[in-house]
């Protein structure tokens, strides 16, 4: 059972750096960041792949720490 959770956790760990990778550089610089942020938070929507793109960063960041955790408990 560890070895499978490890072997999901570096599919895991590889998906999430593909998914990072892919995802659009957003405007250079601090100001580009800060507003962008705004943008957002002001209602502004990020379209397309770029939203689909950071959903599955949120879920795989989560079931990669939640496997992680686990193997944690596990292994103790």
């Amino acid at each position: 059972m560890i070895t499978g959770l490890m072997i999901l956790d570096a599919i895991l760990s590889i998906a999430l750096i593909a998914v990072v990778v892919l995802q659009s550089g957003k405007a250079a610089g601090l100001s580009g960041s800060i507003g962008g942020g705004a943008e957002t938070i002001f209602g502004g929507k990020k379209k397309g792949i770029d939203e689909l793109l950071s959903r599955a960063t949120m879920v795989l960041g989560a079931l990669m720490a939640v496997v992680t955790m686990i193997l944690v408990k596990l292994m103790q």
